[in-house]
């Protein structure tokens, strides 16, 4: 077991009291983080969703703007999280027919001092659940599956990918 003097989880000070990372010596570098994650649904609402016959409307085109906005609010949701000057937040949606489910996958980049992880992360939830919103009506037993980081960019620690 590790003592917090040895932990590797660096939003803990020496005693183990949480704390926001000072990253004030850090490098501005390019940061980049790639996320994903699925919805699962029943064939007729997947239809509705690629048909764009939903009643509240283009549900892709919702999901889409709500994952942006939460990209940009993950600080606020996040309590260790630092407020980060997003340079580009994109947000794809890949139908696989076959399954029922829609893909999300969200591309968050910055310059700055820390990563995007936890941007892209939080897009792709909150991507998915808005998507669960609007389709909640015909359909409450959807699921969403496999949300995790696929790939980082940048900063101390170089390139990870899943």
């Amino acid at each position: 077991m590790s003592t917090p003097e040895s932990s590797p989880l660096t939003h803990f000070d020496a005693d183990g009291q949480a704390h926001m990372v000072d990253v004030g010596a850090k490098a501005e570098t390019r940061r980049v983080a790639v996320a994903t994650g699925r919805i699962h649904m029943l064939p007729a609402t997947f239809d509705m969703v690629k048909s764009g016959s939903a009643k509240k409307g283009d549900v892709l085109g919702i999901a889409r703007i709500a994952a942006i906005q939460a990209s940009k609010r993950t600080s606020e949701l996040i309590p260790l999280c630092h407020p980060i000057p997003l340079t580009r937040v994109a947000v794809e949606f890949e139908l696989d027919a076959a399954a029922h489910a829609i893909r999300c996958t969200v591309t968050a980049e910055t310059v700055g001092r820390t990563g995007v992880e936890m941007e892209a992360l939080t897009a792709v939830n909150v991507g998915l659940l808005t998507i669960y919103d609007m389709c909640k009506a015909v359909d409450r037993g959807m699921r969403m599956e496999g949300i995790q980081l696929m790939e980082k960019l940048g900063g101390k620690s170089g390139h990870w990918k899943a």
